[in-house]
């Protein structure tokens, strides 16, 4: 039939669905309502977004920061699985870690006032509190810390290392742990036991 996808799906045709249905969005200076769209499954496409935020097709790196941007913003969350959605398609992608990083914030205010905003590789902002929380991982055999920032539904940045180590300064201890406030929200990082304990 005319009009109808085909089964396999294709990046170049996805890139064009997305485009085609981001338009409206961004006359209004937003993100295509995902949420709204439940298309059919239409299998995976070898899409992975490596740990460090870098996206790569068929093993290649992409080149265009407008092709990550447009696919950025048609990801969504599913049972724990990742998918780029259209009106009209969902196909699976592989995600390592975190979809995006947080590679820069700024903080205004302070103690309970304090507000951090966080910036991701693709040029997404989200302010910490509730709707926005951090949260932090500890790896079973290090020990090594990875923080996390919610960054909109359901779909979160690795905190790059240099700016945990920034919001680490910004830090102090709330009942047993050190962390961060942020939108009135106080955020734990490390039991406050292990720092005593350095």
């Amino acid at each position: 039939m005319s009009g109808q996808k085909p089964v396999t799906p294709d990046a170049e045709g996805l890139a064009a669905a997305a485009k085609a249905a981001g338009k409206d969005a961004k006359k209004r200076g937003g993100l295509p309502p995902v949420h709204l769209w439940n298309p059919p499954f239409c299998g995976d496409l070898d899409i992975r977004i490596a740990r460090d935020g870098s996206w790569h097709y068929l093993g290649t790196p992409f080149t265009r920061f407008e092709l990550v941007k447009l696919f950025a913003s048609i990801l969504k969350r599913e049972d724990g699985k990742y998918y780029l959605v259209t009106p009209v398609e969902k196909v699976g992608i592989t995600v390592e870690d975190a979809p995006f990083v947080a590679v820069d914030f700024d903080a205004a205010g302070q103690g309970r006032e304090q507000v951090i905003t966080f910036t991701t590789n693709i040029g997404d902002t989200a302010a910490a509190g509730p709707e926005h929380p951090v949260r932090v991982t500890r790896d079973g055999e290090s020990g090594e810390p990875a923080p996390y920032v919610m960054i909109r539904a359901g779909l979160e940045a690795l905190i790059d290392r240099k700016s945990f180590y920034r919001l680490a300064e910004l830090g102090e201890h709330h009942g047993d742990w050190f962390g961060v406030w942020s939108g009135g929200e106080f955020f734990p990082l490390i039991p406050s036991a292990e720092l005593h304990e350095g």
